[in-house]
Parts: C-alpha cells; sequence; structure tokens
C-alpha cells in the first residue's frame, strides 16, 4: 500500500503503474494516462484529475471522496461496487464503462456521457446530470429524487419504474420516453400532461 499527499502530476503515463489498495490525498494529475492501470481499492480524498485517460482501467471497488475528475476518459474501464461521495464528474466519458453496483452519493455528474451504462436501482439522489447523455440508459427503478435532470438526453432510456419525485425535470422530451410504473409528484405529472398538450387548469 503506498500514499501520495499534496502531490502534482502532468502529462504522467501511469499506464504500467501499479496503483492498488493506495490512498491519495490532495494530489492534482492534469492530463495523465491510466490506460488499464490497476487501481482496485484506491481511495482518493480532495484529489483533482484534470482530462485524465482511464481507459480500461481497473477501479473496481475504490473510493472517492471530494475528488474532481473533469473532462476524464474512461471508456471500457471498470467501475464495479465503487463508491463516488460529492464527487464533481463534469464533462466525463463512461461509455462502455461497468458500472454495476456503483455507489453515487450527491456531486456534480453534468455533461457527461453515460451512454448505454446500467445504473438499475441505483440510489442518484440529488445527483446533478444537467445535459448529461444518457442514451439507452437503465435507469429502471432507480431513485432520482431531487436530481438535477435538467436538459438530459433520455432517448430510448430505460426509466420504468424510477422515482422521479421532486427532480428537476426541465427540457426534458417525455414523448419520447416510456414512463410506465415511474413515480413523480403532481407538477412533473401536470407537465408531462401538457407536453401532450393537455390543458391544465
Amino acid at each position: 500500500m503506498f500514499q501520495h499527499v499534496d502531490k502534482n502530476y502532468s502529462n504522467y503515463d501511469f499506464s504500467d503503474a501499479d496503483l492498488r489498495y493506495g490512498e491519495l490525498r490532495n494530489c492534482t494529475f492534469n492530463e495523465c494516462i491510466f490506460r488499464g492501470t490497476p487501481l482496485e481499492e484506491v481511495f482518493t480524498y480532495n484529489c483533482l484529475f484534470i482530462n485524465c485517460d482511464f481507459a480500461n482501467a481497473n477501479l473496481n471497488s475504490s473510493q472517492h471522496t471530494g475528488s474532481a475528475f473533469t473532462n476524464c476518459r474512461f471508456y471500457g474501464s471498470n467501475l464495479f461496487v465503487s463508491k463516488f461521495v460529492n464527487c464533481k464528474m463534469i464533462g466525463s466519458d463512461f461509455s462502455e464503462a461497468r458500472m454495476d453496483g456503483i455507489t453515487i452519493e450527491a456531486g456534480d455528474w453534468s455533461y457527461t456521457c453515460l451512454r448505454h451504462v446500467n445504473l438499475s436501482k441505483q440510489d442518484l439522489r440529488k445527483v446533478r446530470f444537467n445535459e448529461a447523455d444518457m442514451y439507452q440508459i437503465n435507469l429502471e427503478k432507480a431513485d432520482l429524487r431531487d436530481a438535477d435532470l435538467t436538459q438530459v438526453q433520455f432517448a430510448k432510456a430505460n426509466i420504468q419504474g424510477a422515482d422521479l419525485r421532486g427532480a428537476i425535470l426541465d427540457g426534458i422530451d417525455f414523448k419520447s420516453l416510456d414512463i410506465k410504473g415511474v413515480r413523480m409528484d403532481i407538477n412533473q405529472a401536470a407537465a408531462v400532461a401538457r407536453s401532450y398538450g393537455a390543458k391544465i387548469d
């Protein structure tokens, strides 16, 4: 096990490094490469990752608290049972990433690409997903209460049985969604009805 505290790395290639079981605190990584890097059970606290490449990296069982991963690439990475608490993930790409069993507590996931990922039955309350790309995402029975879903791209998404009460749904195209079994509050239900031409008195 290793520990890095207050370290700064720029344009560094960690592809051949073994970073399992380590601890990173208050570190900054700018345009670093972690392609295929073993990062199982790594712990990050208040770290900043900017434009980093985590393609096919193994991050399963990793834990991240207060860290930021901005404009990072997680294509094909393994995030199985990883945990993100109050993290900023703005602009990052999770295409084809394995996210089964992931834990996301609050945080900002705006402008992320979450195409085709499986977040079914996940607790996503109060997470900010503003303008995220959720094409064909699986959110079946997910808890999205009080989440910010402003202008999220939900084309072909599975949201059956999801709980949307209190969530911000501005700019959502309800006509492209199957809302069977979805839980909504009265204001959301009225917005859906208006999108189909109903007049609410």
